[in-house]
């Protein structure tokens, strides 16, 4: 993984290969006054589609920040770290709470860390359409 700006659809192999390592990661998205609300989560990467997937609850801080910012979306970053080794993900996020996309990011999430999510009939999917990848590995 080198040390500079990733196409997020089309990584190269060590960066994609590290975001399918099991790592907790963080999301970054702004409150209404413009300071940072960081907190951890899961995340998973879909090069192929230039998406991020984040489940929650829709009555989370997280997802109403991001539904805040309207229908164009919140900018958003998720990053994961293990060592000297990291690697960020940003782009314009929405709330999904439409079945099928709900399930496709729940797939993803038990694919990556080996366990399904509890079942929550409030949960949704925040949905990150990314414009950027940066990492260091």
């Amino acid at each position: 993984m080198a040390e500079y700006p990733q196409d997020p659809r089309a990584p190269d192999a060590p960066y994609l290969a590290f975001w399918r390592e099991r790592h907790l990661c963080t999301l970054t998205t702004l409150r209404p006054d413009g300071s940072p609300h960081v907190v951890p989560v899961g995340v998973t990467y879909d090069p192929e589609a230039g998406l991020a997937r984040v489940i929650t609850n829709k009555a989370s801080a997280k997802a109403g920040f991001v539904r805040a910012a309207g229908a164009e979306g919140a900018r958003v970053a998720v990053c994961q770290v293990d060592g000297r080794r990291w690697a960020t993900l940003e782009g314009r996020a929405l709330v999904h709470g439409e079945p099928d996309r709900v399930t496709e990011a729940e797939r993803r999430y038990e694919e990556r860390y080996g366990r399904r999510p509890a079942p929550n009939p409030s949960r949704v999917v925040i949905e990150i359409e990314l414009t950027r990848a940066m990492g260091r590995g």
